[in-house]
């Protein structure tokens, strides 16, 4: 089984950070901030744990903001001295994010200061969220700052709906003003920069395909093949779901013709084990065709009710009366984003976003 992820937090960490701190700071309580910060924490899943060390340095730092900013700030790794790097610096990231909002712009500094030690992208959304126009002009700067991490914060920040994150429903309604950011940083030079651009833009695209994909339509055409990538990358709940527009900017018009044989070879599958599958697709059409090959899984739920998940799989060009073979297996095991579920289960194979076949199979749990 891996490791739960809330064991990324854990009191050896809660020490560390108590002794950095203690070290900038003289009257600085370690032993009751490490009571406060550990308490009944095996009981406690990783952000409930960050929100308890978060609230037990409320309780131990300064009432003063900005002398507590500066213990922090001065607490954070220097030329030639190591300091507080990794998970440890995420309850630290809430506590600006919960503290600072009296202070925004001392508090966005030291946001920018933190994210290269790791990453801000949870500690900056209160204060998009308490003033968007005032947060944003700060953030259009770092878009070009020596440091890909300070420019990887302005793409991962403004996410409208970032994973573990709370929402930013004004961004979500109207995410005009945060294209300008990703427009920037599209031909970034580092490829995590650009992941975070194309992660912003599948999550406008979730509110606002047709936005997206005219987004992707004026800056595809002549792109460079990193960018074509990011724009893709960008696309991909588009893609899935068949967009139109969004399949035409990368050449995927509807199908005419294509038929598909699909061959289930595990109907019941054992846990743990993979389900395995081939699929035969020809083209009947007169014309060459470009096809997106992608599957569905339809997972079922506790209550027996069926959800579906695409997962991508090839991209090819067909001729006239060519046929592909295609063999696959998918794997089905513990994992910690997803809760199996024993019974009848669906796969479906989508062609360029629509259905092209699809069969049973039983998922057998010890």
């Amino acid at each position: 089984m891996p490791e739960p992820l809330k064991n990324l937090l854990h009191p050896a960490l809660v020490a560390t950070l108590a002794e950095f701190i203690a070290v900038n700071a003289g009257a600085f309580d370690k032993a009751r901030f490490f009571s406060l910060a550990t308490r009944d924490m095996q009981q406690l899943e990783l952000m409930q744990r960050s929100i308890q060390i978060r609230d037990a340095l409320v309780e131990t730092l300064p009432a003063e903001f900005a002398r507590a900013a500066a213990i922090l700030s001065a607490s954070l790794p220097q030329v030639g001295r190591s300091g507080l790097t990794g998970w440890a610096l995420l309850p630290v990231s809430q506590f600006v994010a919960q503290r600072g909002l009296d202070d925004f712009d001392l508090s966005l500094d030291l946001l920018k200061q933190l994210t290269p030690h790791f990453t801000a992208e949870f500690g900056i959304r209160p204060f998009i969220d308490a003033d968007q126009d005032r947060a944003l002009a700060t953030i259009r700067r770092w878009t070009d700052d020596e440091n890909h991490h300070v420019r990887r914060l302005a793409s991962e920040g403004t996410r409208p709906r970032l994973p573990w994150a709370m929402r930013l429903p004004a961004l979500m309604r109207d995410p005009q003003p945060i294209l300008s950011i990703l427009t920037v940083l599209l031909d970034d030079p580092e490829e995590y920069v650009r992941r975070s651009v194309a992660n912003s833009l599948n999550d406008i695209a979730k509110d606002h395909p047709d936005l997206v994909a005219d987004f992707v339509a004026r800056h595809v055409e002549g792109a460079s093949s990193e960018r074509r990538q990011l724009l893709r990358h960008a696309s991909r709940t588009l893609l899935k779901k068949g967009h139109a527009a969004a399949l035409a900017n990368f050449g995927f018009a509807p199908l005419s013709g294509i038929m598909a044989t699909l061959n289930i070879q595990t109907g019941s599958v054992d846990f743990g084990n993979p389900l395995a599958f081939t699929l035969a697709v020809t083209n009947q059409g007169a014309a060459s065709q470009q096809v997106m090959i992608d599957y569905a899984i339809h997972h079922r739920k506790a209550n027996g009710s069926l959800a579906p998940k695409v997962f991508k799989w090839k991209s090819l060009t067909l001729t006239p009366g060519e046929t592909v073979e295609m063999p696959r297996q998918h794997s089905i095991r513990a994992i910690t984003t997803r809760q199996y579920y024993p019974g009848g289960h669906r796969l479906e194979i989508l062609a360029n976003g629509a259905v092209l076949a699809g069969g049973e199979f039983q998922l057998v749990m010890a």
